[in-house]
């Protein structure tokens, strides 16, 4: 790969937001909890999971991403149901691909998603140097641009592979960050991924608390939101993803009118052969919000779409995204 620390050094001297009165008034989030409740047997497989990814974060990089493909072709085999998700995914979304295309890429993706757990544990855990080596963040420049003057910015992103290592090489430009995201029906799981994420992302905002992201928002602090999961409530609607109705969030919209913020695509990207990890920024969305909610979603639906084209392998296909459609539409899980 072309020299990624050389991108990372370049943009270390981009101001740092965090003065002492902005964080003074900061909106809250989710904060670590002590672990001491979490020694309980029934929690012992996630203490030795945390071990064994701790131990490879300090192997050889190569080392790591064979291992993890290995734990991803386990995983495929194993966790039927993810498997079964995951299958009828890629047969609605890529209807051109034969059963033998569809099969070579269902098995990519579960080495990609084996490798992605590797890659939570470079995040949180491999050195600086590390990540300035492995890691180039490209566009830095766009982001800059979206917050002069302090205004806040939703950096829009499908799920797709690699988040933590690149949030971690993201979070050393811009050390002020939020994200949206789900708790963990785990308790410990939550709690762990809460505490370890917050060494890149301070500030963690649960998916219910629309006003602190709009907080957020108005205090100029960049936010990571995800709106490409199923969701069926008061905004949300019918719109076609990859070609095929499904319920979407068409809450942006608001978000970014009432946060009078931009809105900036990234999307992160596992690069072959074991180069690294590419995180492109993208110039901020012009004429956004549009004409309506719906048409804002369809624009934002587009771009996660021609991302996932790129690199098919890396998107999140274990999730439901197809769930919850009004009836005469089926189920396509079941």
């Amino acid at each position: 790969m072309g020299a990624p620390g050389q991108t990372f050094k370049s943009y270390q001297h981009v101001r740092r937001r965090s003065t002492k009165s902005s964080m003074s008034s900061k909106p809250s989030g989710d904060t670590p909890q002590p672990l001491s409740g979490f020694w309980q047997p029934r929690y012992w497989p996630v203490w030795l999971a945390l071990a064994g990814m701790r131990l490879l974060a300090f192997c050889p990089y190569r080392m790591q991403l064979a291992a993890g493909r290995l734990l991803g072709r386990f995983a495929g085999l194993v966790l039927r149901k993810r498997r079964h998700v995951a299958a009828v995914n890629l047969s609605l979304c890529f209807p051109d691909l034969d059963t033998a295309g569809r099969e070579t890429l269902l098995r990519r993706h579960f080495e990609s998603l084996g490798m992605t757990l590797i890659e939570h544990g470079l995040g949180w855990w491999a050195s600086a140097e590390t990540v300035e080596r492995l890691v180039e963040v490209r566009g830095a420049e766009h982001l800059q641009q979206a917050m002069a003057g302090g205004r806040g910015v939703v950096l829009v992103a499908g799920h797709f592979a690699s988040l933590e290592i690149t949030g971690r090489a993201f979070s050393a430009i811009f050390p002020f960050v939020a994200a949206l995201y789900r708790r963990s029906r785990n308790p410990f799981v939550d709690e762990i991924l809460k505490r370890l994420r917050h060494k890149s992302v301070p500030l963690l905002i649960p998916k219910q608390n629309m006003r602190g992201m709009v907080r957020a928002l108005r205090q100029g602090i960049p936010v990571w939101y995800a709106p490409d999961q199923s969701y069926r409530g008061e905004m949300s609607a019918l719109l076609p993803f990859c070609g095929v109705p499904a319920m979407t969030n068409t809450a942006l919209s608001d978000i970014v009118r009432l946060g009078r913020a931009a809105v900036v695509p990234i999307v992160p990207r596992r690069l072959a052969d074991g180069q690294g990890y590419v995180l492109e920024i993208f110039p901020a969305l012009v004429d956004f919000p549009g004409e309506s909610a719906e048409a804002d979603a369809l624009r934002v639906n587009a771009l996660i779409e021609a991302q996932i084209r790129e690199i098919p392998e890396q998107y999140y296909w274990v999730h439901r995204r197809f769930k919850d459609r009004p009836s005469p539409l089926p189920d396509p899980y079941r």
